[in-house]
């Protein structure tokens, strides 16, 4: 794989070109960005995955959904609909997405909707639901929309200025487009992360004036959940077959390692629907163990299913201060 992303690297340069040329565009208003009545709050990222965008999510959505009215529109990856799709009791994960359809699962009070249009997506919002904020969920590089607030995720160990251009890095956007974020989340941080390593971290990620860097990590749920109980991470002492379809499971498997569950792990791409095959051998394992994006696609389909579930954290001093600027930029917009 990694000899092929090598032989791809005229490709990338290409790739690069036209980002570049789109971004150039929209910086100097050739092509138009639109602004909306509605305060919006973009999560986003310049790699491709793997940097915790839907926890980022749902962070904010606890932060914002006693105080205000919220909407979460997603583009609703690898949906089998099409156009604007509201969830509802009735929705299914082909109908969302597994993304979309796990915050509607989690948080049902709240209004999430798909679009890949984003345009047509906040003005119908908007029309029907009014919400009092928008949460644009893996929307960075969807420039036809001006939101409000950027939020730019990049992984520790994985920072986008490490990185290079697709297919032979996993950057999917120019690192100069880092300016536009208000506030640079690095998550997927040790937890023993020291303060001389962040400051390392600013420093490569020259953040300009405007810009807060601040640190987050993981935090996985003592509680395994599946078939309706909860069950303490011991019951899987004995072994377990873990199933994963996202684009960075390492976390999780030092995680595992860590607490010493031994797994048979088998690994699926990003948002990878399973066959009737795969189902089938899934039904053969004793224990099966996965995410909880994989488990909103593979329950009632698959028997003695649990998920481990997970959060972002703040490392102490970041936290107030993260959830300070939401509230403030909502106080400012409404």
């Amino acid at each position: 794989m990694q000899l092929l992303r090598k032989i791809a690297f005229p490709i990338s340069l290409i790739y690069a070109l036209v980002v570049r040329l789109r971004n150039y565009g929209y910086d100097k208003g050739l092509f138009q960005s639109t602004s909306f009545k509605t305060p919006i709050i973009c999560i986003g990222n310049l790699s491709v995955g793997g940097t915790g965008k839907t926890p980022m999510t749902e962070y904010l959505i606890r932060i914002l959904k006693d105080p205000y009215r919220i909407a979460v529109l997603s583009r609703g990856y690898k949906r089998k609909s099409v156009g604007f799709v509201l969830g509802d009791s009735g929705s299914k994960v082909t109908d969302l997405g597994d993304e979309p359809f796990q915050m509607y699962q989690k948080f049902p009070k709240i209004t999430v909707a798909v679009d890949a249009n984003r345009q047509r997506g906040i003005e119908t919002l908007e029309a029907t639901v009014n919400p009092e904020v928008i949460l644009l969920d893996d929307a960075f590089q969807h420039r036809k929309v001006q939101a409000g607030l950027y939020i730019l995720l990049t992984a520790y160990g994985k920072l986008y200025n490490d990185d290079w251009y697709l297919p032979t890095g996993n950057l999917r956007d120019s690192k100069s487009q880092a300016q536009r974020a208000n506030i640079i989340v690095v998550t997927k941080c040790p937890t023993g992360l020291s303060e001389s390593e962040r400051k390392q971290i600013i420093t490569n990620l020259q953040p300009k004036e405007h810009q807060k860097v601040l640190f987050s990590y993981l935090d996985y749920g003592e509680a395994i959940i599946g078939d309706g109980t909860k069950r303490p991470l011991d019951f899987f002492k004995d072994g377990a077959t873990l199933v994963t379809g996202i684009a960075d499971p390492g976390p999780l498997l030092d995680y595992l390692q860590q607490q010493g569950i031994r797994c048979e792990h088998l690994r699926f791409k990003d948002h990878h629907f399973f066959t009737d095959n795969e189902l089938q051998l899934f039904n053969s394992k004793n224990k099966l163990l996965t995410t909880e994006k994989d488990y909103v696609r593979l329950k009632d389909r698959v028997k003695n299913l649990y998920y481990i579930p997970i959060k972002h954290r703040f490392f102490a001093g970041d936290v107030q201060e993260f959830e300070n600027d939401i509230l403030d930029f909502m106080k400012q917009g409404s």
